[in-house]
This record gives structure tokens, sequence and C-alpha cells, in this order.
């Protein structure tokens, strides 16, 4: 499988981590959410509009998070890849100031945080309530 194959099966919405938040939301009883709003800066993965909250669903490798799977340098065309979890990282930066200037309140949730479902379900039960 060649670069442009793999590349055509990353998916920007529904993946493996943004189902996981919200089958642990669904677990704790939070169904009133919608998704992908392209209404809102940077287009949340999930909005509970009434209560002004936001969650992000990064994957640590395409918005450059500090874990091991966010750190690594690619091996391939690595100035292009590097510049752009750059422009990622600058662009959701600008996202959070925008949606907290409307007075809503964000949690970015990372790929690898989705790993713990325990650790998951207390950080969003704390963040929506």
């Amino acid at each position: 499988m060649n670069r442009s194959e793999i590349m055509r099966r990353v998916r920007s919405r529904d993946t493996t981590p943004e189902l996981t938040v919200r089958a642990a939301l669904r677990g704790l009883g939070y169904t009133g959410y919608r998704l992908q709003r392209k209404d809102l800066p940077g287009k949340p993965d999930i909005a509970f509009i009434g209560r002004r909250k936001a969650i992000f669903v990064h994957g640590c490798f395409w918005h450059g998070h500090s874990c091991k799977r966010g750190d690594r340098r690619p091996k391939q065309n690595a100035d292009y890849w590097l510049a752009k979890i750059s422009r990622n990282k600058a662009r959701d930066s600008a996202n959070l100031d925008a949606l907290a200037e409307r007075g809503w309140r964000v949690l970015t949730i990372w790929e690898c945080e989705t790993k713990s479902p325990e650790t998951l379900r207390q950080r969003l039960m704390a963040f929506v309530s």
C-alpha cells in the first residue's frame, strides 16, 4: 500500500477515538449533543449547545501532542509534515480562543487518553456536569 492510499483512509470524522468518546458520553447518560457544528469555530467534534460546551477529539500525531505517538518525527517528507502539524496547532489555538470569546468552555481529548476508559469517563463527567 503506498502513501497516498494510506492517507486516503485517514478520516476526519467518526474516527475510533471520537466514537469512543461518544460511547462514553452515552454511557454517562449525556445524549443531547451535536456533532461537527459548522457554525462554531473549529467545528467541534461534539457540542452541547445549551451548556455552551465543546469537545475536540484530537489525534496525537496530527495535532502535535506531547505523548509518545505525538512526538514521532515523520521519516518521509518531514519538512512538509512538521510544518503541517505546526499549522494545525496554531489553528487549534485560534479556535480555542474564538470559542472562549463567545463564552464557550472547551475540552480537548487526545487520542492517547481514549485508551483509559475510566479516566476518560471521569474527565467527561467533570466537564459536562
